[in-house]
């Protein structure tokens, strides 16, 4: 938006009125406007260690009241801003609130569902975030056309309805079985299963619950017991999922998908409705995510998506290197309609599979005595390389020009030939059984399952075989 640029950011405002100054690639390239988008991931980075602590020791609902408040007090900062200052720290909460979020919403979604339909139902959190995206859109092109100066404060002030559903929807929310056992409360985590599952069949599982949380509950340090060796492929296929995640060049393309298709000549109202476009076909191919991800498996989505993504960022490449120079104004109406052709076939492949699949998969991998400080590394990791994404993209624009689809395309390829080798399928595999059935099977991954480490780990810990035995007739409750 001009009237926005024009307050908090001159200079840009300045490139973009100045036609001497106006390159295709480089208008944008500002270092302060850079920081506005991703102080948020930075300050999200710092509150996930404050998130790992209230999602194990509070729950997982009281970490979502806890994101939605920041969120609230954010929107009400950022929609007031009188200078850059007052807007960054409006953003720096809003990172807040996005770091207690990803920690405790993933969670959330897989300890209540059952397994058959764990994927899909996880997925409906990346859904949700397509859905944030589009409508942002759809108010960015609506304000954008507010005459008076003010259409920015609307656009940003819009952004407290989601946190009030967020908000409202924690408090109404039951907490998942899994917390309310890990911290002591049986009868609670029982009652709240059998509600959840709608039968009264609930005792092997519940039994389990119970097994889980008392090996959690021997580990006093999850972070330091992350790094043994049991653990390590976890925690690697976590870290490379989120590098990739964010190597794909997703974040790039949509935060600023606005200042790529006024790159290639549609105006600034084109752009906004090419955004919007783009976040359709996002929200579409979630939704196919959804129902295929339980169906066809989390691998084959990941190896067609990496095809699909790699072709589209070739061809833009091409087109763009040949087609658009660093000072054109405009570039011919049919190549700029198969630009986006080729942006939403890269944005479908990634929508159903990189998207979701970066947080359900390292959701449903740790066992219960890691799962949250494997879950904060997992938003630690992704929020350290979306902040270096949104920091770098538009210098990285202004000097690889065209060249940098083919320096995504690359990391895309490499992601794929990971999948191929190192990514096991999870399809369909209850969490408690990952070790036995998933890790302990892998051709490569199976050499790190050290069952000296465990034997050595129960000696330290205390003897664990008279407590695993559902038969022995032990209350529940002594487990813990």
């Amino acid at each position: 938006m001009p009237d926005f640029l024009e307050k908090f950011f001159p200079d840009v405002y300045g490139k973009t009125q100045d036609p001497n100054l106006n390159s295709n690639y480089c208008k944008y390239d500002n270092q302060n406007l850079q920081m506005f988008t991703s102080s948020l991931y930075l300050a999200g980075l710092v509150a996930t260690f404050f998130a790992s602590w209230t999602t194990r020791n509070l729950g997982r609902k009281p970490t979502m009241l806890i994101a939605g408040c920041f969120f609230l007090v954010g929107v009400v900062i950022n929609a007031a801003a009188q200078d850059l200052a007052m807007l960054i720290i409006g953003r720096v909460l809003l990172g807040c609130g996005v770091g207690f979020a990803n920690q405790a919403v993933p969670l959330f979604l897989s300890e209540i569902a059952p397994t058959r339909i764990r994927g899909g139902l996880n997925i409906l959190f990346q859904l949700n975030v397509t859905l944030g995206i589009l409508f942002a859109n759809l108010v960015n092109y609506g304000t954008a056309k507010i005459k008076g100066g003010w259409g920015w404060r609307l656009s940003l002030g819009l952004a407290g309805f989601p946190a009030l559903l967020l908000t409202a929807g924690a408090l109404l929310v039951l907490e998942t079985p899994n917390s309310l056992i890990e911290r002591g409360r049986l009868d609670e985590g029982k009652t709240v299963l059998r509600k959840i599952r709608g039968t009264d069949k609930i005792e092997p599982e519940f039994l389990e619950l119970v097994e889980a949380s008392r090996v959690a509950k021997e580990v006093k340090h999850p972070f330091r017991n992350l790094l043994k060796r049991r653990n390590w492929p976890q925690l690697a296929i976590t870290i490379a999922l989120q590098i990739f995640q964010q190597f794909t060049g997703i974040n790039a393309i949509m935060f600023y998908a606005p200042v790529l298709f006024d790159t290639v000549g549609f105006g600034s109202d084109a752009s906004l409705y090419s955004a919007v476009i783009i976040g359709a076909v996002n929200v579409l191919s979630t939704c196919v995510s959804i129902y295929s991800v339980d169906k066809i498996g989390r691998r084959m989505l990941l190896l067609e998506a990496g095809v699909q993504m790699f072709f589209s960022q070739v061809v833009i490449a091409i087109l763009l290197g040949i087609k658009v120079k660093d000072n054109s104004n405009d570039l011919h109406r049919g190549f700029a309609v198969l630009v986006v052709l080729m942006v939403c076939t890269f944005v479908s492949a990634f929508a159903w599979s990189w998207g979701p699949l970066g947080w359900l998969i390292p959701s449903e991998t740790f066992p219960l005595e890691t799962r949250s400080a494997g879950q904060s590394i997992t938003v630690c990791v992704n929020l350290i390389f979306t902040f270096v994404m949104a920091q770098s993209f538009l210098s990285m624009l202004c000097t690889l020009k065209f060249g940098i689809f083919l320096f995504f395309s690359s990391w895309v390829f490499i992601m794929s030939i990971f999948v191929v080798f190192l990514l096991p399928e999870t399809k369909n595999i209850p969490i408690e059984e990952m070790t036995e059935r998933v890790w302990k099977k892998h051709w490569f991954w199976k050499r790190f399952m050290d069952n000296n480490e465990e034997v050595a780990a129960t000696g330290t810990n205390g003897d664990h075989s008279p407590k695993k035995g559902h038969s022995n007739g032990l209350d529940p409750a002594s487990q813990l």
